[in-house]
């Protein structure tokens, strides 16, 4: 009789959470943006929300900007969610594997969450205030070797991709410049613009609107290949730092649980949308690669994130970097 009656559950379960998967969405779905509104995280999710909300049959998508902590606040938050779908988690290289290096985390960044996809991946740009004296890479080079206290690089907090792509930057040329920490690169760029700060290792597709409109230096894209948005920018390798290659690669999770179908039309949610011209001419304005299609399965994005943390957790703790 037991075995009947478990047996039994077990088929009502099912039966119940293939139901919830095929109504869904009922209601609107959040993404958690762990960074400020108007930085590359946030830019991105509002690329992607109107195509995402057509291919969910037109439910609404909120975007809800959670910050703090190199976005390990808005993680948290998403991480103790309801594993129902409503609430994805938005974040990066810095968010989903380094902040496992600094941060003592009351979730596990890889077994607490499941994937959904990769969305694409962005290479950085050495930009400087205007002000800064320096015409070229090798100029700026030795423009911070010499005002080594007297400058500052702006981040989006201990941990972030500005963060750990300065220091390795710096680590490179062989300076200790102090940083200045901000709730997002959004607003780090805005006191790059107004002055306050001097240099930032930023994602393209934040800060390469502002070099366009002549509001910020830039002189080296970290990539091995020029950006097709702006090729007058020289990748590092030509300007004379050979090897500093660093892209932040962009994705979305959900928490542990999640029933499997749900994570299934997600996933064909994104894939679609990543198909969409419109969609991939905004991204690629910016320089954001959206990644072949065998690369936007789940399986991938687990694959990759593993492999990242095997990489980048011995030179984060190698380098003894602390929380703030």
């Amino acid at each position: 009789m037991k075995t009947i009656l478990t047996a039994a559950l077990a088929m009502f379960a099912a039966g119940a959470a293939g139901a919830q998967a095929q109504s869904y969405p009922s209601k609107p779905v959040t993404i958690i943006v762990p960074f400020a509104a108007g930085g590359p995280t946030d830019a991105m999710a509002r690329a992607l929300s109107d195509r995402l909300r057509q291919s969910l049959g037109g439910q609404t998508i909120v975007i809800e900007n959670v910050t703090g902590a190199a976005g390990s606040i808005g993680v948290t938050r998403a991480a103790r969610s309801a594993p129902d779908g409503y609430t994805i988690s938005m974040g990066h290289l810095g968010t989903h594997v380094i902040n496992g290096a600094i941060y003592s985390l009351p979730y596990d960044l890889i077994e607490d969450f499941e994937p959904i996809s990769l969305l694409g991946s962005n290479p950085m740009l050495i930009v400087s205030k205007n002000a800064v004296p320096a015409k070229n890479l090798t100029e700026l080079i030795a423009w911070l070797k010499a005002n080594q206290d007297k400058s500052t690089f702006g981040t989006a907090g201990i941990g972030s991709g500005a963060h750990f792509s300065g220091l390795y930057f710096q680590s490179l040329i062989g300076t200790q410049i102090p940083y200045v920490a901000y709730r997002g690169t959004g607003p780090a760029l805005q006191d790059l613009v107004a002055g306050q700060i001097d240099v930032i290792v930023d994602q393209a597709s934040n800060s390469l609107p502002q070099v366009q409109a002549g509001r910020i230096r830039a002189y080296g894209v970290t990539d091995t290949k020029r950006l097709a948005a702006e090729p007058s920018i020289p990748t590092v390798d030509e300007a004379g730092l050979p090897g500093f290659n660093v892209a932040v690669w962009s994705a979305l999770w959900v928490p542990k649980g999640t029933p499997k179908d749900i994570v299934a039309k997600l996933n064909a949610a994104v894939v679609e949308s990543l198909a969409d011209p419109t969609v991939r001419k905004r991204l690629g304005d910016v320089g954001v690669d959206i990644p072949a299609r065998e690369r936007l399965t789940p399986e991938a994005l687990r694959t990759l994130q593993r492999s990242e943390a095997a990489k980048w957790w011995p030179i984060i703790k190698a380098a003894n970097v602390k929380p703030e």
